[in-house]
């Protein structure tokens, strides 16, 4: 077995694990079924892929987020390290490909989406695939009382029956008491090994406002923080209406949802990684998978749906520990809203039944058919035509979806595909007899090996820009040869889509788990009451009482949250404070000066007193210490540093 230091440096250059990595990483190598709750940014993928490395055999990883599934593919061959992905929307003849690849191949990495472990064909290759270690990564999905229930990860039990000698680790980075019960007994462990860091983000200023003008306090927020930030709305509408309001200041902002096409998407997402674009206004749709480490501002323009979602989402900001900023607005409506949700995102059986025929009678679906058939599903037409309330279809589907009946994916990405289906004598006198296509022809067998055997996935745009043509040109010859017989050409899908997991069935015969409806309904509600009391609490350490929900009870008050420091500053009368800030800050700004240097300077006695201003300057990065302690130098910040306390 290699060392796992060695390959840490040689593959990641760094010369020490962070905290709790390495501890995770031997319990899995000791062949230990592992628990990982890490913060987003935290290393979680330095975890599975380090013992993987140090193993015979391949590492089957399992992940819901297909664009984290193609960086992380990605970012290990340029490691040099072989890694495969197979996921949703793949052509069968590309699944075989690599299903043969990870066989035979010398590979070290198989990411699969949890929907491929359920196909027969997955399963025909799974007897002989040497696995040596099983991670699933946002393992709180396998949870029915988690935040993200997606029945799907139900099925890597049946992957520990048929490899029961191969470990797992499960990595995410929330998940309360009960819900870390329900991914071990879920997961079949063996035993509990659970490794829990911190909840704790020192360098993460949570604040909260209740506010009748959010944008007001929303561009005021952005205009005092500078650097890059996300804005969280909840509806797709509100986005696009917000990113304007922001551009019509003079701040870059673009909106991004899961209604854009994939290849919008992907420029918006560029765009703002490379800080092209400052402010990024999205639904939760955005984010997941993106690692961009100096986010400086999260602010949430809508109260989300419960502290497992608010916390990942506000931890975007400062993965690179620098002094980040998590702000969320509400309003008293917004409140009242949110308690209606529960019975709002849990409609009777009666309308799911109804949404049900409504699906079927849309898709033209007989009885006893269309198992595993993608469908393409535009959501608001769906509605318009059986005037149904957007609201109500939307969760009487996500209900369909958590009972196992469908499953519908809105960011679903397939891409075009080609395969020629002529020999090569009529392939050679269509060169003859079209000469405008040969171009096209020459070009597909140039770049797309084995197109004569499999259908291959091809690029227009790719094509288009090596033939200097354009892609609209380029959809038109593709066509034209098909209706030739030359190819099998399957334009792209880029529309939401809907998969029955099993055949359609009639809808009187329809049925869902009662018990397990509600309680999924009661959890939510307790999940509602739990952001509304952290909104709404102005006492207790904001840090604190999301640290304390994940059952971390060991953290201690932040000192840099808006009610840690309303606190230190209300054990001064405002004017009071101001006065001392004040008086402070000129006197550093003729140099240094040690904590006794300066209440003599000041002539203040209690240092008590000095302290709970000298502890908010330096919390909010006005001010800076040398070293701790009284006899630390404290200076104003150097020439050039944002000087003004980023309190909004």
């Amino acid at each position: 077995m290699a060392d796992i230091h060695s390959i840490l440096q040689s593959n990641w250059g760094y010369t020490a694990f962070r905290p709790m990595q390495e501890s995770i990483i031997q319990s899995v190598l000791n062949g230990r079924d592992t628990l990982a709750i890490m913060p987003t940014g935290g290393g979680k993928s330095i975890c599975f892929q380090v013992p993987a490395l140090a193993s015979k055999g391949i590492c089957l990883v399992i992940t819901p987020l297909i664009a984290l599934m193609k960086d992380q593919v990605q970012n290990l061959k340029e490691k040099g390290i072989l890694a495969l992905s197979i996921h949703s929307g793949m052509p069968f003849a590309q699944v075989k490909k690599t299903l043969d690849n990870a066989l035979y191949g010398n590979y070290k990495f198989l990411y699969v989406s949890p929907e491929r472990l359920e196909t027969d064909f997955f399963k025909d290759y799974l007897p002989a695939l040497p696995i040596n270690l099983i991670a699933v990564d946002e393992a709180h999905c396998i949870s029915q009382w988690g935040y993200d229930f997606r029945p799907a990860y139900l099925t890597i039990a049946a992957i520990r029956e048929e490899k029961p000698g191969v470990p797992v680790l499960a990595l995410t980075a929330s998940a309360t008491k009960t819900v870390q019960e329900d991914i071990c007994d879920k997961l079949l462990f063996k035993e509990k090994q659970i490794f829990q860091q911190s909840y704790e983000r020192p360098n993460l200023s949570y604040s909260v406002f209740n506010t009748d003008v959010k944008m007001n306090k929303l561009l005021q927020v952005i205009q005092k923080v500078p650097g890059s930030g996300i804005v969280y709305c909840r509806s797709r509408k509100r986005t696009k209406t917000i990113a304007e309001l922001l551009q019509l200041h003079h701040i870059s902002a673009d909106y991004y949802h899961a209604g854009l096409s994939h290849d919008d998407r992907n420029e918006k997402q560029e765009n703002w990684l490379k800080n092209k674009t400052r402010i990024m206004v999205c639904t939760n749709a955005f984010g997941m998978g993106i690692d961009k480490p100096d986010v400086r501002t999260v602010v949430h323009a809508d109260i989300p749906d419960c502290i497992e979602s608010y916390y990942q989402e506000a931890g975007r900001a400062g993965r690179d520990g620098q002094k980040s900023y998590a702000v969320l607005l509400y309003t008293n409506q917004d409140i009242e809203d949110l308690q209606k949700q529960p019975d709002i995102r849990f409609p009777s059986f009666e309308d799911i039944k109804h949404v049900y025929q409504c699906l079927v009678n849309y898709l033209q679906l007989p009885a006893g058919s269309g198992r595993d058939i993608f469908f393409d599903f535009d959501m608001e037409a769906f509605t318009t035509l059986f005037k149904l309330n957007v609201l109500s279809a939307t969760y009487a589907i996500k209900a369909l979806e958590q009972e196992s009946i469908i499953e519908y994916n809105e960011q679903l990405f397939i891409p075009s595909t080609v395969v020629f289906c002529c020999g090569k004598e009529t392939l050679q006198q269509a060169e003859k007899d079209y000469p405008a296509l040969t171009p096209c022809i020459k070009y597909l067998l140039r770049s797309y090996g084995g197109i004569f055997d499999i259908a291959v996935p091809v690029s227009e745009k790719q094509i288009a820009k090596g033939l200097k043509k354009d892609s609209s040109e380029i959809k038109n010859i593709l066509l034209q040869l098909q209706s030739r017989g030359l190819i099998q050409y399957q334009p792209r899908k880029d529309a939401p889509q809907i998969r029955f997991r099993s055949n359609r069935v009639i809808t009187d015969n329809l049925t869902i788990n009662t018990a397990n409806y509600q309680k999924r309904k009661a959890v939510l509600m307790q999940q509602t009451d739990a952001i509304i009391g952290y909104a709404k609490d102005i006492q207790r350490c904001h840090a604190q009482i999301i640290a304390n929900y994940f059952n971390d009870h060991s953290a201690k008050p932040c000192g840099i949250c808006d009610n840690c420091i309303q606190k230190k500053k209300a054990r001064l009368s405002n004017d009071a404070f101001s006065l001392l800030q004040a008086d402070i800050t000129s006197a550093l700004m003729q140099g240094p000066l040690s904590i006794n240097e300066l209440m003599r300077r000041l002539r203040i006695t209690d240092a008590q007193t000095i302290w709970k201003v000298i502890e908010h300057l330096l919390a909010e990065n006005y001010i800076e210490m040398s070293e701790a302690g009284y006899g630390g130098k404290v200076s104003i910040k150097k020439k050039g540093q944002d000087r003004n306390p980023a309190r909004f």
